[in-house]
C-alpha cells in the first residue's frame, strides 16, 4: 500500500465500517502493517487486508480459524468504494491473495461474511469465486450473525 494513499483507504475502510470494523490512522497502520498480505487498487478505489496462520491478531474470527485450522489465509476485510464496482477490482484484490497463498504453500483461504444483518452480494461474490461455507457464529452479544467460508486450492 502507498504511504500517499493511506488516508484516502482508510475514509473507504470507515466509508464501510458496519461491514468491516471502525478504524482510526494508527489502528490502520498496524493492521496492514502485521498483514500477511495488504494491497490495493491502484487508484486507491479498492483494498484487501490477509493474515495467515501466523498473525498476531485478535479478531474472533481470525481466532475461528486459528482453532481449527493449521494453515490459512484469512481475509479479514475486501472493499471497493461503489463508484469502482463492477470493474472486477474486487476479483483482481482476491486474486492477488490468491496468488500469495500459494506462493507460500497455503492451501486454504478463509473469510466470514456477515449473515445477519445479511450481505447476500458478499455471499453470491465469494461462492462464484468457489467459497463454501464451513461454520457461523453469533457476535456483538447477539446483534450480528457471521458464516464462516474457505476456499481450497
Amino acid at each position: 500500500m502507498r504511504a500517499a494513499d493511506r488516508g484516502q483507504l482508510l475514509a473507504l475502510n470507515n466509508d464501510h465500517a458496519a461491514e468491516l470494523s471502525l478504524l482510526d490512522a494508527a489502528a490502520f497502520e498496524r493492521l496492514t502493517a502485521n498483514a500477511f498480505h495488504a494491497r490495493q487498487t491502484d487508484d486507491a478505489s479498492g483494498l484487501v487486508v490477509a493474515f495467515d496462520e501466523t498473525g498476531d491478531y485478535q479478531s474472533p474470527n481470525f481466532l475461528w480459524f486459528k482453532e481449527r485450522y493449521e494453515r490459512f489465509v484469512y481475509v479479514d476485510r475486501v472493499v471497493v468504494a461503489p463508484a469502482a464496482r463492477g470493474r472486477g477490482l474486487a476479483r483482481a484484490l482476491y486474486d492477488s491473495v490468491f496468488a500469495a497463498a500459494e506462493a507460500a504453500g497455503t492451501p486454504r483461504i478463509v473469510c466470514e461474511i456477515n449473515l445477519a444483518p445479511p450481505n447476500p452480494g458478499s455471499i453470491r461474490f465469494h461462492e462464484a469465486l468457489e467459497f463454501r461455507q464451513v461454520g457461523t457464529a453469533t457476535l456483538d452479544g447477539g446483534a450480528k450473525t457471521v458464516g464462516y467460508y474457505e476456499r481450497l486450492r
